[in-house]
C-alpha cells in the first residue's frame, strides 16, 4: 500500500521504522515544524524528520494542516493510507477523507479509556492494569473513530510515565503490520466505541505533576506517571525564617508499614540515610530519590548531607515563588 506517515513525538519511530523496511510504499512524511530548543533557541527537527530525510523521504511541515496548500501537498503524495501517531495537530475532513483506502491512528490507550493528548501518563495515574495500542479510524471527533483493532500490554508494578511510552511505541508496529494487512485484504473490521465508557486525559502541564500527599496510592501513581515528564514535585519550606520555599522534584518512592499516625499529609515523620519517611494519608512513603529545584538530581542520603530537613517538616505546605 501506499502510506504517508504523520508523527512527530518519539513514541511515533518505531512504527516509522517498521514501515520503511516493510515493503509498503511509503510516499512522504507529514512532520510538525522544527521548533526551537536550549538556551540559544537552536532549531531542532523532530526525530520523524530525521528518519524521513535519511531515507530520502519528501517532508511536509506545514505550520497549519488546515491551510489549502498543505492539504493539496499532501493529496500530491496520494496516500493510499494516513497512518498517525503522536502528530500534533488536529486534522480536519478534508484531510482526513484524502486517503483513498483510510486514515488510520494509532492511540496509546484501550480506546474508549483515555482519550485525549496524555492517555499513558492517565493509566498509571488510574491505577490500570493494562494499557495498549489502538488502531483506530480517524473522525473529526477526539479519538471517537471506530476501532480497527487493539493491542494491549500489562501495565508493571513499577511502570513509569517513560517505561509505558517507551513499551507502547514497541508495540505500535506490530498493530500496525495488522492493519495495514487486514487494509490490504479488504478484512479490516470497524468496531464503534462505546461513548458512556469514554474518559479523557487532557494535555499535561507542568503544575500537573504536584503531589498532594492525601493518600499513599495517589501519592506513588503521580510520582511514576509524571516520570520524566512533567515530574512529580512538592515545596520544600525555607530552612531558615525569611527564607523563600523551593521545589522538590521526587523521582522514587518505597512504601512503608509505619502508619502516619494522624500527622498531617507531607509531614517528614523520620530523616534517615535511605530516605525521607513522609504521611501520606494514613499511611507513609520513603523518598530514596529527588532534586532540588537548581540541582542536580541525587539519592536521598546524599541530598541530606547538604540539606538538614527536620523530622517536623511539612512538604508541600509553602507556596512556591
Amino acid at each position: 500500500m501506499r502510506v504517508v506517515f504523520a508523527g512527530t513525538g518519539d513514541i511515533g519511530v518505531p512504527s516509522l521504522e517498521w514501515l520503511v523496511g516493510s515493503g509498503h510504499e511509503l510516499a512522504g512524511i507529514l512532520t510538525q515544524p522544527d521548533k526551537p530548543v536550549g538556551r540559544h533557541q537552536t532549531l531542532q527537527a523532530s526525530a520523524i524528520k530525521v528518519i524521513a530525510e535519511r531515507e530520502g523521504l519528501p517532508v511536509l511541515q506545514p505550520v497549519k494542516m488546515r491551510d489549502p496548500s498543505a492539504v493539496e501537498a499532501l493529496r500530491a503524495l496520494r496516500p493510499e493510507v494516513l497512518v498517525v501517531m503522536a502528530y500534533g495537530q488536529i486534522l480536519s475532513r478534508q484531510v482526513l477523507d484524502l486517503p483513498s483506502v483510510a486514515c488510520l491512528n494509532l492511540h496509546a490507550s484501550l480506546l474508549p479509556r483515555h482519550r485525549g493528548a496524555a492517555p499513558i501518563q492517565a493509566a498509571i495515574e488510574s491505577g490500570d492494569a493494562e494499557s495498549g495500542v489502538t488502531v483506530m479510524y480517524m473522525a473529526e471527533g477526539l479519538d471517537t473513530g471506530d476501532v480497527l483493532l487493539e493491542k494491549r500490554l500489562r501495565i508493571r508494578r513499577r511502570e513509569t510515565g517513560g517505561s509505558l511510552h517507551d513499551r507502547l511505541g514497541l508495540l505500535a508496529p506490530e498493530g500496525l503490520a495488522e492493519a495495514l494487512e487486514l487494509l490490504g485484504a479488504g478484512k479490516a473490521p470497524r468496531a464503534p466505541q462505546d461513548p458512556g465508557l469514554a474518559t479523557y486525559a487532557r494535555k499535561l502541564s507542568r503544575e500537573d505533576g504536584c503531589l498532594c500527599w492525601d493518600t499513599l496510592e495517589g501519592v506513588e501513581r503521580r510520582v511514576r506517571a509524571m516520570n520524566p515528564w512533567p515530574g512529580a514535585y512538592t515545596s520544600l519550606p525555607a530552612f531558615e525564617a525569611g527564607g523563600v520555599a523551593r521545589k522538590l522534584k521526587v523521582f522514587s518512592l518505597i512504601q512503608s508499614r509505619v502508619d502516619s499516625g494522624g500527622a498531617a499529609g507531607g509531614t517528614v515523620l523520620s530523616v534517615e540515610p535511605r530516605g525521607l519517611l513522609v504521611a501520606a494519608g494514613a499511611r507513609s512513603v520513603w523518598i530514596t530519590e529527588l532534586q532540588l529545584e537548581g540541582k542536580r538530581r541525587m539519592r536521598t542520603g546524599e541530598f541530606l548531607r547538604g540539606n538538614p530537613v527536620q523530622p517536623g517538616t511539612v512538604l508541600g505546605s509553602a507556596s512556591l515563588p
